[in-house]
């Protein structure tokens, strides 16, 4: 199975114990995620977004703060946006927060109900869930040469054919280059992975 058949099947089991929504922020690097899925309601995905609360989300503090899991009604910080409240005003009245990975490299998931609290079992269910995610959309640690060279010659403003001259190669070989680099990314268009290779220090 690839990874992105991994993680779609991840999801899946993530939405069926979910059932007001979820959040999964991967690999949060440099303030931010490396992929990010969330099937929140849109009138409160809208909301959040218009009034800038991942700023001041007291989840996403829980979560980059510390690891492993909690319910929202436990989450001990202060919240003077009355962002949990605003959420529960959607149809997110419960929820829990899970958090791993290192500092540098943190994923964060909120998953919501809104007809009772979470029991043990189902977080246990949904913390083992979020850790294979992040597990399998790990980022690489590095690229290829080959691979960075043929994002930095894009990178630079070459059309494929002047940058697969430039390189000395056909231009068959540089679009494989960029296709196996944006694998890597998690990347769907080259200007993404080149994006990303910045963001994560690979170019």
């Amino acid at each position: 199975m690839s990874r992105n058949h991994a993680i779609d099947a991840l999801l899946e089991d993530l939405d069926t114990l979910a059932p007001a929504g979820y959040f999964v922020g991967l690999h949060i690097r440099f303030a931010a995620p490396l992929l990010t899925f969330q099937t929140y309601p849109a009138s409160w995905t809208d909301y959040y977004t218009r009034n800038a609360y991942a700023l001041r989300d007291p989840m996403i503090a829980w979560g980059i703060s510390r690891t492993g899991a909690t319910r929202w009604s436990a989450i001990d910080l202060p919240d003077p946006f009355h962002i949990m409240a605003e959420a529960g005003r959607h149809g997110l009245n419960f929820g829990v927060c899970i958090s791993c990975g290192e500092i540098s490299s943190r994923t964060v998931a909120g998953i919501a109900r809104s007809d009772r609290e979470f029991t043990d079992e189902e977080i246990a269910a949904i913390s083992g869930i979020v850790l294979r995610l992040h597990h399998v959309s790990q980022p690489p640690d590095t690229l290829t040469n080959a691979e960075i060279e043929a994002l930095q010659v894009l990178a630079s403003g070459e059309r494929y054919a002047n940058g697969a001259a430039v390189l000395g190669i056909s231009e068959s070989a540089l679009k494989a280059r960029l296709s196996s680099a944006r694998k890597k990314l998690f990347a769907r268009t080259s200007a993404e992975a080149i994006q990303r290779a910045k963001d994560y220090r690979l170019i």
